[in-house]
């Protein structure tokens, strides 16, 4: 569906079922330079039990207009703002990479608005190397290469799909070649500079999923112990063989996860 947040077109995929407000709400958000297509599984599984799905496009990314926000706060200003749009009660939340950070200070400002949350792919700060922070931010074509080569993991790498024909490493570098000029440097630069992880972790008032990949060179598993140790209540599971983006490299695993900890 489409609707107009802040006088710009977004576009909001639902999963397959429109979007009943009386539901449980579950939004979903992806990482830099992605779009929803990343969670095109999941979604269609919750929103056919029990959920009421919003997997958007976040502004500037995929089929929505506008630019990008700056930050990991207007990012979830943002958040805030769709929820008020729709008004959605009950409100559950996954984020991957940058849209875990945006899940984790959405949920913080939102307090007991925030049923569940599952962060994917998350440190309580994720840093950005100067040299691919400046490839992205040039717009240079050596940054999708990194973010791909570094970001799926070594046995997606070589193939195995479950899909015949499909490539993880090549549908993630189409994705990211399809984004527009400018957004990946900006999803990066937002994910360096924000250094609040572990303050709003402090604020969350919700049972947290921490969902991580064994072979995630991007946001290593080790550095989510402390997260683990600051957040009320938290559950930690370790994907084996997954890389950064296990929710295309192991959709079933994925999911089996988001729904042991969402359906409980």
């Amino acid at each position: 569906m489409e609707l107009i947040i802040n006088k710009r077109k977004v576009f909001i995929a639902t999963g397959g079922k429109e979007f009943d407000a009386n539901k449980p709400a579950l939004i979903m958000l992806h990482g830099a330079g992605m779009d929803h297509t990343v969670w095109s599984m999941q979604a269609r599984y919750f929103a056919h039990h029990g959920f009421s799905v919003l997997n958007p496009d976040l502004p500037g990314h995929g089929r929505s207009d506008g630019l990008p926000p700056a930050s990991i706060p207007e990012y979830a200003n943002w958040v805030l703002g769709l929820i008020s749009e729709l008004g959605g009660h009950e409100i559950h939340l996954i984020g991957h990479s940058m849209g875990s950070l945006i899940a984790l200070a959405s949920s913080a400002s939102l307090g007991e608005k925030v049923v569940k949350q599952a962060l994917l792919g998350v440190l309580p700060h994720i840093q950005v190397h100067p040299n691919l922070l400046g490839a992205a931010q040039k717009n240079e074509h050596s940054a999708y290469e990194t973010v791909v080569g570094w970001g799926v993991g070594s046995k997606a790498q070589i193939g195995g799909n479950k899909a015949p024909g499909a490539w993880v490493s090549g549908t993630s570098m189409r994705l990211l070649e399809a984004s527009k000029p400018g957004v990946l440097g900006n999803d990066l630069n937002a994910c360096n500079n924000w250094e609040e992880g572990l303050e709003a972790c402090s604020n969350v008032l919700c049972p947290t999923l921490l969902l991580l990949g064994s072979n995630d060179k991007m946001t290593p598993p080790k550095g989510t112990k402390i997260m683990s140790e600051t957040l009320r209540e938290s559950t930690t599971i370790t994907l084996p063989d997954a890389g950064h983006m296990m929710m295309v490299e192991q959709p079933e695993q994925t999911l089996d996860a988001l729904i042991s900890f969402f359906e409980n």
